[in-house]
């Protein structure tokens, strides 16, 4: 009989073992944490939304809605689409269940996996999972600050320190409309010193030729530095949220380099755009990015409201603490190991367990038929601290730092709970 061969999980996902996950979990439980007590209510959308939702907020031109989603038509001809980022999803759900009415801002957060079709690479997967915290009904720049400062602190507690912040505002619509005609004046003045992508979206949208900025070639880069740039051209208004925005982080010991050519790859943005760039030296050195989008929610048919949120990829920020050097946090140790000999009762041993779970206790015993040496040896592996040998008529009791003790079956339950 020919061996079948095994499948795999598709390019561009990967699996999170048991081994992975304690420095997993410290990012998602310290990022968890870190939104309570900033006021960030915990929500869960959808992993799959109307596709329009996407074309309408991402941008028709736009790489994520051209090149990334992932678009079917399910058994009714309704086309839907696995959530390419989360900041939508969040809007659609303000606007349907009535959050707008509620005291404002409103402050959410998820950590979800998202998906997009891109080349896989270390840091960038296709499935990858996210965390996106969103501050909707107010367009005071204390809010925009507060929110970096936030992922800010996030980095600090959980140790990383290779990286910087990247800030820049890329206007609203009063004073966009005149910039970008100056910078597609350009951008047409110069195509012969640009590549074939830049040009490509050079007639979709002007400003995002900056998009992935790092990833162009040398020469390219070279001629974008010498464009026009959004700050040149910013309405009074947005001089003024900039400036306050950029008070309160120097307020709050928040360093950042203003970086003229910092744009959002999402049509939704306005005003302030950031990103934190972390170690990793190529274009997926991003380990978080986000800004404001006032106009957003009006797109999807709300009221008009105004916003800011990031998108935080969560395997991003693992990398960035392997990078670090960051020590990796143990797997919770087992509290007790049953042992059994040849003749122990299985039936009580199994209600002791049942019971010392019942009452918070980590509790487990030996399922692979090993000897009473070799469950010994998998109670040290699960870092066990307290050991019961259980026999037929008896029990010994190995508890740290006492001397081995005999104690009856009835007494197994009550020694071994706190």
């Amino acid at each position: 009989m020919t061996a079948r061969s095994p499948i795999e999980r598709p390019r561009g996902t990967h699996d999170v073992v048991p081994a992975e996950m304690p420095r997993w979990r410290s990012v998602t439980d310290e990022l968890t944490r870190l939104c309570g007590l900033y006021g960030y209510q915990q929500i869960v959308t959808p992993v799959f939304e109307d596709t329009a939702l996407f074309a309408r907020t991402s941008g028709a031109g736009s790489d994520v809605v051209q090149k990334e989603m992932y678009t079917f038509e399910d058994r009714s001809n309704r086309s839907l689409t696995l959530r390419p980022e989360g900041t939508a999803p969040i809007c659609r759900a303000y606007v349907e269940h009535g959050m707008h009415r509620d005291p404002q801002p409103v402050k959410l957060f998820t950590i979800a996996p998202m998906y997009r079709y891109g080349a896989p690479g270390r840091g960038r997967y296709r499935e990858h999972w996210q965390a996106s915290v969103e501050a909707l009904g107010s367009d005071d720049p204390a809010i925009d600050a507060e929110l970096i400062q936030l992922y800010d602190t996030l980095l600090a507690r959980l140790g990383v320190t290779r990286y910087h912040l990247e800030l820049n505002s890329i206007g609203c619509r009063a004073c966009r409309p005149a910039y970008l005609e100056a910078l597609a004046a350009w951008l047409d003045a110069n195509a012969d010193r640009l590549d074939e992508d830049t040009r490509a979206k050079v007639a979709v949208s002007p400003l995002r030729v900056f998009d992935n900025y790092l990833a162009k070639p040398p020469e390219v880069r070279a001629a974008l530095d010498e464009a026009p740039t959004i700050g040149e051209s910013l309405c009074e208004a947005c001089v003024e949220h900039f400036a306050v925005v950029r008070g309160h982080l120097d307020a709050m010991g928040v360093d950042h380099r203003l970086v003229p050519t910092l744009v959002r790859g999402l049509d939704y943005y306005t005003r302030t755009t950031f990103e934190f760039v972390g170690p990793l030296e190529n274009q997926n050195s991003t380990i978080t990015g986000g800004g404001r989008y006032d106009y957003l929610v009006e797109e999807i048919g709300g009221p008009p409201t105004p916003g800011i949120g990031f998108g935080a990829g969560v395997e991003r920020l693992v990398i960035a603490l392997e990078e670090e050097g960051v020590e990796e946090p143990r797997a919770p140790a087992m509290d007790v190991f049953v042992a059994v000999e040849p003749g122990a009762p299985r039936d009580r041993v199994a209600a002791w367990l049942a019971e010392l779970r019942r009452g918070g206790v980590a509790a487990e015993t030996d399922y692979a038929g090993r000897s009473l040496k070799g469950q010994l040896t998998q109670a040290r592996r699960l870092g066990a601290t307290a050991i019961a040998v259980v026999g037929a008529e008896g029990a010994t009791l190995r508890l740290p730092g006492q001397p081995d003790e005999p104690v009856g079956h009835d007494e197994i339950v009550s020694r071994l709970s706190p």
